[in-house]
């Protein structure tokens, strides 16, 4: 009893981790299952519908990435955050939904810890999303805001230059 009990915290505590932790692909996969459906259903086949789907699930990743670490604006890198936050969201209250109804009775309660989780993970959804940017030397706002501008070098003249200036003079 004690073995099973363990087991299924332990198993809980890890669809938790993984929902955290995949929560920033959900925009990407829903992309590229959007458009691999799409694909499929103008008959590209099931190879062609992998490809297009695929393609279409890193573009959406790498190109929002670029974008938030790109873009100065803070109103726009709120949206894109946003963008990728509420369907991590949405996937967040109906997992959290799921996992509640294993033990909790009352309607209620498991809206309201759904509607929380869905919270959470929207908002870790859009933190992960300015850590990655901020791991890699981005321009997020945060990044802009920690990282001090470097100072401008000295105007420096080199040897060469002297020595031809000097023997154009002498001459």
């Amino acid at each position: 009893m004690f073995l099973a009990v363990a087991l299924t915290i332990l198993g809980l505590g890890f669809i938790c981790w993984l929902l955290f932790t995949l929560a920033v692909y959900a925009l990407p996969f829903f992309a590229a299952v959007t458009a691999g459906l799409w694909a499929y259903g103008t008959g590209a086949g099931v190879l062609g519908a992998l490809a297009v789907g695929l393609t279409a699930g890193v573009a959406t990743l790498v190109g929002g990435q670029i974008l938030f670490s790109t873009i100065r604006s803070t109103l726009i890198s709120v949206a894109l955050a946003l963008a990728f936050a509420a369907p991590a969201a949405i996937a967040g209250y109906h997992a959290i939904l799921g996992i509640s109804a294993i033990g909790i009775p009352s309607e209620t309660w498991r809206q309201v810890f759904a509607v929380v989780g869905a919270a959470v993970v929207g908002f870790t959804a859009a933190a992960r999303l300015t850590l990655f940017t901020d791991q890699y030397g981005g321009s997020s706002p945060s990044a802009r805001e920690a990282r001090p501008e470097p100072a401008p070098e000295p105007l420096r003249l080199t040897a060469p230059s002297a020595e031809f200036t000097l023997s154009r003079l002498d001459r």
